[in-house]
């Protein structure tokens, strides 16, 4: 029972650190120069396993938590664009349009693709570099 508490704690820990660490990227106080891509990640999971299986463990769930975050934003076709259409349709009593829900999904394409863009373009910076 207490591995489960802590590991809930752990887990809210995270989740709140990516939150933040979001909302001050959005700010400015953090540069984007701290997204990283499938680069990165790799090289870290490499460099945690060398460390030993327990810094590995940890590392997957660093990156399990902030995924999840990351597919609960409100951006239309992640998880969190649709509870965003449920929470409207709620709200307004009757589903958005076919047309608000094809805007949106432009705009997720174009917000999701521009986020794998700049991952990459910072993780080939970071190897030439």
């Amino acid at each position: 029972i207490d591995s489960l508490v802590q590991g809930a704690i752990k887990t809210f820990d995270t989740a709140w650190f990516s939150l933040r660490m979001m909302g001050r990227m959005l700010t400015g106080d953090v540069s984007l120069k701290n997204i990283s891509g499938p680069v990165t990640i790799a090289d870290y999971a490499g460099q945690s396993v060398k460390i030993g299986w327990e810094a590995y463990i940890a590392f997957l769930a660093l990156v399990s938590v902030s995924l999840g975050i990351l597919n609960l934003l409100p951006i239309p076709m992640l998880d969190g664009g649709h509870l965003m259409y449920y929470l409207i349709e709620m709200v307004r009593g009757k589903p958005v349009t076919d047309r608000v829900m094809e805007w949106g999904q432009r705009i997720g394409v174009s917000l999701l693709g521009g986020l794998m863009v700049l991952a990459l373009f910072n993780d080939l910076i970071r190897i030439f570099n």
